[in-house]
């Protein structure tokens, strides 16, 4: 895949081409810009749809300290390097962290935001105390058994599917995972800002997440100056854009249309 040298950083990253309104896609924790094959397949024919890996994450390194702040300059400058104007930005959990702040930072360049199982708020302090616990066992032990069994049925859900990724994870993000965790775990409230995001909004979110309940998509709906619907997905975990895509797929059709 090609590489975009931006902001200091080896961002690695896929572009199906065209002259369609342009869709970035920014994955989740843990993930990579693979858990978007789906969403890509079944777009790139109308859409120009890009997809990339976040530092830490996939083939994109990180070298030092972040924020989402600035994996949403990350975001806007892969644009710049492609040419393009505005966009979608599609963000699924910490990708949709980075693209309510790019649309808060840059909001000249976000045409419209999918919001994947997010929020605009943090982790209390027995969440953040938990998940340090959990990714501080990850870096002793690796993901493999009943630690990454347990993350991949918040994540993901699908049994299945869990597999593919926790053989990734063990072979990727065994070690190195400081930086992500700690920008995760660090980041910063933007609750009482999102009523100045002006671009429409689609939220989808799992009826089964148990990482980022329903409560917090219902609230950022209540926030947004334009919210175009919150899709509920029943049976869907954390990730429902991978488990059940057809679903996902129909509702960003939809809302593209509209753009």
């Amino acid at each position: 895949m090609p590489i975009a040298n931006i902001n200091d950083q080896s961002i690695n990253y896929s572009d199906s081409g065209g002259d369609g309104l342009a869709v970035i896609f920014s994955h989740g924790f843990l993930m990579d810009l693979s858990m978007f094959d789906s969403q890509v397949q079944a777009l790139s024919s109308k859409y120009r749809c890009i997809a990339w890996d976040e530092r830490g994450f996939g083939g994109t390194p990180v070298d030092g300290p972040f924020s989402y702040w600035d994996s949403a300059n990350d975001a806007v400058a892969l644009l710049d390097h492609l040419g393009i104007e505005t966009a979608v930005f599609v963000g699924m959990s910490q990708g949709g962290f980075l693209s309510l702040r790019a649309a808060l930072s840059h909001p000249d360049r976000v045409a419209g935001i999918v919001v994947i199982d997010s929020e605009s708020g943090v982790f209390t302090e027995e969440q953040i105390e938990g998940y340090g616990a959990m990714f501080s066992q990850w870096q002793v032990a690796g993901p493999l058994g009943e630690l990454g069994e347990t993350v991949a049925g918040m994540i993901i859900g699908d049994p299945a599917i869990s597999k593919q990724w926790i053989a990734k994870w063990e072979a990727h993000y065994r070690e190195g995972m400081e930086e992500p965790v700690a920008t995760l775990l660090s980041r910063d409230d933007i609750t009482d800002r999102v009523s100045e995001i002006s671009c429409p909004v689609l939220i989808i979110h799992g009826e089964e997440d148990q990482a980022i309940p329903m409560e917090a998509a219902e609230d950022l709906m209540s926030r947004l100056s334009d919210c175009r619907g919150l899709v509920r997905v029943p049976g869907a975990a954390h990730s429902p854009n991978i488990t059940h895509p057809e679903l996902v797929n129909d509702a960003m059709r939809s809302f593209l249309s509209e753009i």
